[in-house]
């Protein structure tokens, strides 16, 4: 009803404007409303962005968080060699060694799943021998699959989580290891999460602080630069190649310092270090 309407009485009129005072106030109120609910919906759309973006960048720094520079010029774990592998001997820890015994350097990529197949045939004879005293075997982690992992850097997530493991629980190291190819992930996965990397040293036996840094990304910051260095060594190493590819390849086995390619038949690589052992 207008309140200019000549026939309404004074009363009339009042309770009229009084009635499209409140209808205009609950119209802006409306309109109030709606223009918070687009506003903060925006805000959230550009929150979630800006998020997104953060993590991006924060990857993409992680990822180039490296130089090319040699081995011997970066932070590698306490218990590596100067070659930067990982010994283990009778003892069954990291850095130790068992003397005058034949050395196995294994050269191997987390993801790889050859890598696997060698753990597969060859681990129960590489620990009889390390733990008979007749072997020490040397673990050389490498990342040349990062790029079948869907983006993670799952090579060298699972080689710095193993790097992190040898330096600050050395009696942990093996039994890790082993967990890494027991659940190994498949090619073209985004691999193992840091929680689960996580979750598989505790359950070797690391400490909860020990987990807690390949959790939070601390083992990479650590240790990445030491994976790439050895990555980069190792593939430019001629000694290392493949002579019918012409290139470094995981796993390379070594034997003392002899190029080994005949461990996928069971119990070859224990007849070579008792060979080796003899000469």
């Amino acid at each position: 009803m207008s309140t200019k309407n000549p026939n309404m009485t004074k009363a009339q009129r009042r309770d009229a404007a009084r009635a499209e005072a409140l209808a205009l106030r609950e119209k802006e109120q409306q309109r109030d409303r709606r223009n918070r609910i687009i506003t903060l919906s925006v805000l959230a759309v550009a929150l979630v962005a800006l998020g997104v973006v953060v993590w991006m960048i924060l990857q993409q720094g992680a990822k180039n968080n490296v130089d090319d520079v040699p081995l011997a010029e970066v932070t590698m774990p306490s218990t590596a060699q100067e070659n930067g592998g990982i010994p283990v001997g009778a003892d069954n820890a990291a850095g130790t060694e068992n003397a005058d015994a034949p050395v196995i350097d294994v050269y191997l990529d987390y993801m790889c799943p050859v890598c696997g197949q060698f753990e597969q045939t060859n681990a129960g004879d590489i620990d009889e021998m390390v733990a008979a005293g007749d072997a020490t075997v040397v673990y050389h982690p490498v990342s040349i699959l990062d790029r079948l992992s869907a983006g993670t850097d799952y090579s060298t997530r699972a080689a710095s989580a193993a790097a992190y493991v040898a330096d600050k629980a050395p009696e942990a190291f093996p039994a890790f290891h082993a967990a890494l190819f027991t659940n190994q992930p498949a090619e073209n996965t985004e691999g193992l999460s840091d929680e689960q990397l996580a979750s598989y040293a505790e359950e070797a036996g690391a400490p909860a602080d020990v987990a807690t840094a390949i959790e939070d990304g601390t083992a990479r910051q650590t240790f990445g630069q030491y994976v790439h260095s050895a990555t980069q060594e190792a593939t430019s190493d001629e000694a290392l190649q493949n002579p019918q590819s012409g290139s470094f390849g995981t796993p390379t086995v070594l034997v003392d310092g002899e190029v080994f390619g005949d461990w996928g038949t069971q119990g070859a690589l224990g007849q070579a270090v008792t060979a080796a052992a003899g000469s």
